[in-house]
């Protein structure tokens, strides 16, 4: 079987612009397990969008290998397969119990259960071209699944109003991507292979518009935020009225103080300048009698 062919000069462009870019998606995650092997734990990562992308590999190589001229195709999920099963190791020897065996389970439902169950079934039960149609119908039907998975994000980010979650060059970077392998499945002529990359591209098209919405346009609060810092104002109620039971004691006992002082004091001094002169007109009234 011919796996690699140059007479379709644009399917060959196509698929080697598609592995650089995918390439560099496949090591994107790098970073993380980086962080991961530093401090020798997983914190608060997860381990489903590397078994996920183990079975979708793992899938769309088994598919290529029912195909002709797909070589390109080959080598990037090949390389996909390598790398995230190295993403699942670290995070397996990182990783806490109860999230150890959650992806153990994973792996053994999906990746080893799943596909053993597919090759199985595909390898015994049908042949030639229609083995590859039923192959290329669960690869599309899994991609579309992955593919919805940033529907979620999409949510958050409307209802939130805010782009934190949603990183530029993460959705630019998936969408040339689906562009790319759009463009070379259509150069082979394959449904498969192009389909489900129509769906990430209007998808990726999508998160960049929502991107430039909330990210450069002002827009109003959202209502969440309005509850948040309302949430907020007894905290900052509750801090001043423990300083006003601290401290404001000794201010009113020293005004009051003062006021009593002051106004004791006023008086005596009236009463005092209203007595003196009467004093001293009596005793010089004496003293001239």
């Amino acid at each position: 079987m011919s796996l690699f062919n140059t007479e379709n000069t644009w399917a060959f462009v196509f698929g080697l612009l598609g592995n650089l870019i995918s390439f560099a998606v496949f090591l994107s995650p790098v970073p993380t397990f980086y962080r991961i092997w530093k401090k020798k734990t997983t914190e608060g990562f997860q381990s489903i969008p590397y078994v996920v992308a183990l079975f979708s590999a793992t899938l769309w190589l088994y598919y290529a290998t029912q195909k002709k001229d797909v070589f390109l195709l080959v080598t990037i999920n090949a390389f996909g397969c390598f790398i995230e099963t190295i993403y699942i190791a670290m995070f397996l020897a990182y990783a806490t119990k109860p999230a150890r065996m959650l992806t153990v389970k994973m792996l053994l439902l999906m990746n080893f259960g799943g596909f053993c169950a597919i090759l199985l079934l595909c390898q015994f039960l049908v042949k030639g071209a229609t083995r590859a149609k039923i192959i290329g119908g669960i690869c599309v039907g899994f991609s579309v699944c992955v593919f919805a998975a940033p529907l979620s994000i999409i949510r958050t980010v409307i209802k939130t109003r805010s782009v934190e979650y949603m990183p530029f060059s993460l959705s630019l970077t998936l969408t040339i991507s689906a562009v790319i392998w759009l463009l070379y499945g259509l150069a082979l002529k394959d449904v498969y292979v192009a389909f489900p990359n129509v769906i990430g591209f209007a998808l990726g098209a999508l998160q960049m518009i929502l991107y430039v919405v909330y990210k450069y346009c002002k827009t109003s609060p959202h209502l969440g935020e309005k509850e948040v810092e309302a949430a907020k104002l007894p905290e900052v109620s509750l801090d001043m009225l423990k300083l006003g039971t601290v401290s404001s004691p000794e201010p009113i006992s020293v005004v009051r103080q003062a006021n009593k002082c002051t106004c004791g004091n006023d008086r005596r001094a009236e009463i005092e300048d209203g007595q003196t002169p009467k004093s001293g007109k009596q005793s010089s009234s004496a003293a001239a009698t």
